[in-house]
């Protein structure tokens, strides 16, 4: 079995699926999105691209997502933060960090972050969602969640209908980032696009905004989807990741 072969390795008595390629440093991390997984486009280019030029990357799937065993209806941002934050800790050679998240990816970056303290040394968003718990649903919504229940939605990647568990729910309006000044120092770069039709690219100003860091770049792309997959897409964050050293 190649080293970048997918491995699996436990943590806190589960077993986390991920994909490690050695090199040099910062180390890129990268943190999917909501029922999204390591295999992803931007997942699998950041890794390829890695690999080619030599440096230190780890993909994961979170516990109950891609190949990691488990029950979605568990996950929760607490339990995933501590499962990337120790997965770091185990696996990654480098001092240094680039953490990449897409989507919930992107709230989680900033849990993870925190949690990592000075190792990190630079963030990448795509199509950040933070606090989506507290925009992304309306009252009945919200009040159904509270209640227990889990929602269903209509999804357009791939799902007949995207869950949301109470559970989730509840840990995460016990995370929100953007009512108060978050306390991160290191550079920032947040990509978004222009007709994201599920996250409003106005979060990503907001998440600018709320950071402490004094060196945080919003990249607007027009014609972007919330994916933001496109060939010109995936070279962008290339280029992006490329610059943080």
């Amino acid at each position: 079995m190649s080293e970048t072969d997918t491995q699996f390795i436990e943590i806190a008595e589960r077993r986390i699926a991920y994909r490690h390629t050695p090199g040099s440093g910062p180390a890129i991390v990268f943190l999917p999105g909501y029922m999204s997984d390591m295999a992803g486009g931007k997942a699998t280019a950041i890794f390829d691209w890695a690999s080619t030029v030599g440096r230190e990357c780890l993909l994961l799937d979170y516990s109950g997502c891609g190949e990691s065993p488990g029950e979605f209806a568990d996950g929760t941002l607490t339990r995933w933060c501590e499962e990337v934050a120790r997965l770091v800790q185990k696996v990654i050679g480098s001092d240094r960090v680039v953490l990449v998240g897409s989507s919930m990816g992107g709230w989680l970056m900033l849990l993870v972050a925190q949690a990592l303290g000075d190792r990190v040394c630079g963030l990448v968003g795509i199509a950040a969602a933070p606090d989506f718990t507290s925009w992304g649903y309306d009252e009945a919504q919200k009040a159904s969640l509270a209640a227990g229940q889990t929602i269903y939605q209509e999804s357009d990647y791939g799902y007949d209908t995207m869950p949301t568990h109470a559970g989730f729910w509840a840990d995460g309006e016990a995370q929100l980032q953007l009512t108060r000044e978050i306390p991160l120092t290191c550079p920032v770069r947040l990509l978004h696009g222009q007709e994201d039709a599920d996250v409003p690219p106005e979060t990503s100003l907001r998440l600018a905004k709320a950071l402490r860091s004094e060196d945080v770049q919003v990249t607007l792309v027009k014609g972007g989807d919330h994916r933001l997959s496109r060939d010109g897409d995936i070279a962008l964050l290339l280029r992006t990741v490329a610059t943080i050293r």
